[in-house]
């Protein structure tokens, strides 16, 4: 019996698979830039170099990426991608507090329930990073509950997530200034 080769099934398949690639390239590509940070981090033991801050626009542009698809879906791949993005900068927040708490010799503890502006995303403990960023979720989830039938609120939720990721390069290129450096930055 001749074997068939039945052209367009192969070609669902390949087009298929070639989605999958993409959908799953999409979802982890915004962490690869971050893996050699984390690397450097790690190895050095040092965190000067980079700035905490680039975590919190990240995790806020993200957040308010996923209160957006509530309002208006968007494809999966993005979604996933925001959410692994949020786990990503949660690692990287915990690897710095724990770097920088073995180099801190001052017994003065800053957290995030002193509510103190100064020292605002300068926290001692990672869990004071989660306690912020649950309460933003928190007040964020709710708000976007309230006001999902909006559609100013919700376009307004989208633009606020792609203008503070826009912003993604400020927090580093201050760091890099006050450091007069670019030495620990990947």
């Amino acid at each position: 019996m001749p074997i068939t080769y039945n052209y367009f099934g192969a070609m669902a398949v390949i087009e298929s698979s070639i989605k999958w690639i993409a959908s799953g390239a999409m979802v982890i590509g915004g962490v690869v830039p971050y893996v050699p940070q984390y690397r450097a981090i790690k190895k050095s033991e040092n965190s000067d170099g980079f700035s905490t801050y680039v975590c919190l626009v990240l995790l806020i542009a993200n957040q308010l990426r996923i209160f957006f698809w509530f309002g208006r879906r968007f494809e999966l791949p993005l979604l996933l991608q925001s959410i692994v993005m949020i786990f990503t900068m949660m690692a990287m927040l915990n690897l710095c507090v724990n770097v920088q708490s073995m180099h801190d010799l001052t017994s003065r503890r800053r957290a995030f329930i002193d509510f103190d502006h100064r020292y605002f995303w300068k926290w001692t403990r990672f869990s004071d990073y989660v306690q912020a960023v649950l309460m933003f979720t928190a007040i964020g989830g709710y708000v976007t509950y309230l006001f999902n039938d909006s559609v100013i609120y919700v376009e307004t939720i989208g633009f606020l997530a792609v203008f503070t990721e826009a912003m993604l390069g400020l927090p580093q290129f201050y760091k890099n200034y006050e450091n007069k450096s670019t030495v620990g930055m990947r």
